[in-house]
């Protein structure tokens, strides 16, 4: 009985873990929804609120990358490859951390929107800024989370829905097709995460 009940609380932080993530970034997207309604989403309480929970979200998908990158019974050029997807979602969250700090640090000192948007020019003007920070690397933090599930959706048949990997494709899209779609977004990518964790150690 205290096995089982031990294996139970595992299962529940686990879970947690892996939900944390996306449930975090959704409540950035409420947030920035709900500061767009009241006509105050720039530099203030809305905006930084909605991006600490966006720091806090992305920084969550590290032990989410970490649990992921050692699947049980992977060997060979399965376990490389989620090595280096595990790697790539890695360093797209360094990435995607740096963006959510400039985001804050440049909402906090902007008096106005006019001011934010010269600050985020002079920032992105800045040599290698832009590819490292707001573009090309970041893309790495969704890719490398597609590819994990996706190779563990082969991997992992017994545990890993075919669809997982699909919802995490659907989330990514939404979000990059608008940031407004980042709640509907975050929550598929909750969704799909939800049977991975299965099988993994606290």
């Amino acid at each position: 009985m205290q096995t089982t009940d031990m294996t139970r609380r595992q299962d529940s932080s686990t879970a947690r873990k892996f939900l944390l993530g996306p449930a975090l970034m959704a409540g950035y997207g409420l947030v920035r929804l709900a500061g767009r309604a009241v006509g105050d989403y720039g530099p203030g309480a809305w905006w930084s609120v909605a991006h600490l929970l966006f720091l806090a979200g992305v920084l969550a998908f590290v032990p989410v990358f970490r649990g992921l990158r050692m699947p049980d019974g992977a060997r060979g050029a399965g376990r490389a490859g989620v090595r280096v997807a595990a790697g790539a979602g890695l360093l797209g969250v360094a990435a995607v951390t740096v963006q959510a700090v400039i985001d804050l640090a440049v909402g906090f000192v902007a008096a106005d929107d006019r001011a934010m948007s010269d600050m985020f020019e002079k920032v992105q003007d800045v040599p290698g800024v832009m590819p490292v920070v707001y573009t090309a690397v970041p893309m790495l933090f969704w890719l490398g989370l597609l590819a994990l599930v996706t190779l563990l959706a082969f991997l992992r048949r017994n545990e890993v829905p075919a669809w997982s990997p699909l919802l995490v494709l659907a989330g990514t899209v939404m979000m990059a097709v608008s940031l407004d779609l980042l709640t509907a977004g975050a929550l598929c990518i909750g969704l799909a995460l939800f049977p991975v964790r299965r099988g993994l150690p606290d």
